[in-house]
This record gives C-alpha cells, structure tokens and sequence, in this order.
C-alpha cells in the first residue's frame, strides 16, 4: 500500500493524539470532522473547560447586574434568557459531538480488540508448539545415557579388558 494517501480504514487503530488542524496532503476531508468532534469532546472533558465556562457565566451575570443599564443586553428580571439560550445551544451542541466521538473510540476499540484477540490466538499457538517440542526433548533426553550409566559401561569394559589382559599374561606363563 503506498503511504501517499491515507485510507479511512478502521482494521488499523489511530493514535491517541491528533491534532484538529492537519498537516497537508496528509488526512482525508471525511476523517477531520470526526478529528474534530474528538477534540470537541476532550476539550469539555476537562477541568480547564468547567473553570473557563463558570468564569464566563459569573462574568456574564456580573456585567448584566452591576454595569450601566445601556450596556446590559440581558436582562436580570427576565431571568438571564440570553445566558440560557447560550447555554443551551452549547449543550444541545456538545451532546451529538461527543455521541461521535464515542461512536469512533467505539469503532477504534471493537479493532483493537480484534488485533488482541488474533494475537493472544498467535501467542496460544506458539505456546502449545513451544510446549510440545519440550516434551519431545524430554522424551529424547530420556533415552540419552546419563553420566552414571556411561561411567558404569566405562567401568565394565575397563574390568573386561584388565580380565583379557590377565587371561594373555597367564596363558604366556
């Protein structure tokens, strides 16, 4: 497969860190947007986002209470509609992107899981091979003479040949 384009393909599991903007040439129109919407749902996973978002609406409450009434633009006595409305969009939002971003780690963890079950089935595999073959040694190794018994065959024919040799000397006598 030649590394110019990059397929969209989910048998092969993305890093864990990308970036939203992509380098050139490098990344598929379809892939960003799903890119993004993880980078959506990390970003508002964060304690970072909960401070920026309260500091925002405390901000946003202070100006329409304590700033000149020509510069509010939400009002108090109407219950911050504005403040809810903003709220709400970013909820209604952030909902849908982080289902995709799931769907994706979704997508990434059922290959994953896949690669892990195929290598566990390969490591069972060379298990059981790696287990027969030490049986067959410990067959062989079995019938190997150990170091007593060729110590004793070594004996035996060293008694055979001083038996030999003084059976030829009383035969000269």
């Amino acid at each position: 497969m030649a590394r110019g384009k990059q397929d969209t393909r989910l048998d092969a599991p993305k890093g864990l860190r990308t970036t939203v903007i992509p380098r050139r040439g490098t990344v598929d129109n379809n892939d960003r947007f799903g890119r993004f919407t993880e980078w959506i749902a990390r970003a508002m996973g964060t304690p970072w986002f909960i401070l920026g978002l309260t500091v925002f609406v405390i901000f946003w409450m202070a100006w329409n209470t304590l700033a000149p009434v020509a510069w509010r633009f939400d009002s108090i006595s109407l219950g911050f509609i504005a403040l809810t409305l903003v709220l709400s969009l970013q909820a209604s939002y952030a909902a849908p992107l982080i289902l995709l971003a799931q769907n994706r780690q979704d997508d990434r963890d059922r290959v994953q899981i896949e690669q892990d079950r195929q290598r566990a089935e390969r490591n069972l595999a060379d298990t059981e091979y790696l287990a027969r073959e030490v049986v067959a040694l410990r067959l062989a190794i079995k019938d190997m003479a150990t170091k007593d018994f060729i110590r004793a065959e070594l004996r035996a024919l060293l008694d055979d040949l001083d038996k030999r040799e003084d059976d030829s000397e009383q035969a000269r006598v």
